[in-house]
């Protein structure tokens, strides 16, 4: 780096620190966290067409007819698409289609490519968007869902999705249980940026504070998760739901990728749905210091899948007051350590909020290890000839090997536990 990008990186960072962290900035509900605020569920009469099939898509699947009617969709122009929510719901309703029509035969039938019809205002959208013609993480959670009785509870029994897939009840939970951890993840997010602003005011009380709600929202969000168990079932994903889960980048099935006809004449290369493409773990990973080296490079990559404003929050974090540094230079050594203390409070509270992190990791592994890994075991033993749908059988949707990925996660999670110097 030139003397001059230094001195221009050196500015920057000055004037992050002098400029709050407040999460309108990056359309962050304090309320909701990353969740999108009262999704549409419906789009301008324009689009009447795309909302047609999107509203029969787990029917037009399972009879086989999807594909027929993308051949006969309209090629409609997005610049009707006005509002941001509008072009979210259009990004959503597209995306869903899309993985229909790829993955409506299964994985031994895959198109080469996607129709000019579809292709063409799918990659549009997109780019107005900033995010990849792809289903992600934004689309199958954060932008589809709404609550039966707006003034009920947030309880599966009163959330539905707008757009659905094949799986019926299981996949209708799939999504609403993630929805369920990413609004836990809520009052996390407005803790840390607590935090923040309590280091940059060198303010102890407020800073243990933020970490004491933060532990508490980890925690949440492990008790929101374990609602997988009660209402989604392991076949069911793993043969019927994950398929359409899954991208054409690091993809057996897709090995050469897709080609978006009207779009570009070679094919392209995404990846499919992730976990890692969700704002939270990230953040809290930049908040705590917790730095991942083996599979770092996915995580990274997956920043490129959530919305920018969204990403930029997470490189804003990256570059704030280090957490880690406060808290091991207030409390040194162990004579230093006294609970009582005010540093010492602060050590414990952040080893505190690494734990519950970790052990939302160590959940979540047991979480795929029972609907990848089992559920891959009993499906070979029912159909052993059949390939499908075994392609991907050690790997996450997002194309990872997922055991070993989340193993390596979740260990330099534990890692970046303080352990004071004598």
């Amino acid at each position: 780096m030139d003397t001059s990008s230094e001195n221009m990186e050196s500015q920057r960072q000055t004037l992050k620190l002098v400029t709050p962290l407040t999460l309108g900035r990056y359309h962050i509900s304090e309320e909701y966290g990353f969740l999108l605020q009262n999704p549409l569920k419906e789009l301008p009469e324009q689009y009447r067409s795309w909302m047609e099939i999107a509203s029969e898509l787990p029917h037009l699947i399972e009879s086989r007819q999807l594909r027929a009617h993308v051949y006969k969709m309209p090629l409609l122009d997005c610049r009707f698409l006005k509002s941001h929510r509008e072009q979210r719901l259009a990004h959503l309703v597209l995306a869903a289609i899309t993985m229909g029509f790829v993955w409506q035969e299964g994985e031994t039938q895959p198109p080469k490519v996607l129709p000019r019809t579809l292709a063409i205002p799918f990659v549009e959208v997109s780019r107005k968007l900033g995010l990849p013609p792809i289903l992600v993480h934004s689309d199958l959670v954060l932008t589809n869902w709404t609550k039966r009785n707006p003034e009920g509870p947030w309880e599966i029994s009163n959330l539905e999705t707008i757009v659905s897939f094949p799986g019926g009840e299981s996949l209708q939970a799939f999504v609403l249980v993630t929805v369920l951890v990413e609004k836990a993840a809520a009052p996390g997010i407005k803790a840390l940026v607590r935090g923040v602003e309590a280091l940059l005011q060198h303010n102890q009380d407020t800073l243990l504070q933020a970490l004491q709600q933060l532990r508490l929202s980890i925690q949440d969000m492990t008790k929101a998760l374990a609602q997988m168990h009660d209402y989604v079932d392991p076949d069911i994903f793993y043969t019927v739901i994950r398929i359409f889960l899954s991208g054409w980048k690091d993809n057996p099935a897709m090995s050469e990728g897709l080609v978006y006809e009207g779009v570009a004449t070679e094919p392209l290369r995404y990846s499919g749905g992730s976990a890692a493409q969700s704002s939270v773990l990230q953040a809290f990973d930049e908040f705590l210091g917790i730095q991942h080296c083996k599979g770092s490079d996915f995580l990274h990559r997956m920043r490129d899948y959530m919305p920018p404003s969204h990403k930029a929050f997470l490189d804003d974090l990256h570059s704030a007051p280090s957490l880690r540094d406060y808290v091991l230079t207030s409390a040194p050594s162990l004579r230093d350590y006294v609970l009582t203390s005010g540093a010492g409070c602060c050590l414990m509270a952040y080893n505190q909020c690494v734990e519950a992190l970790a052990q939302l990791r160590s959940y979540h592994i047991n979480v795929v290890a029972r609907y990848i890994i089992s559920a891959a075991s009993r499906a070979r033993s029912k159909m052993p000839s059949h390939p499908s749908p075994h392609a991907l059988e050690d790997r996450g949707t997002g194309g990872t090997a997922v055991l070993s990925f989340l193993k390596s996660v979740r260990e330099k999670t534990v890692e970046a536990i303080l352990h004071p110097n004598a």
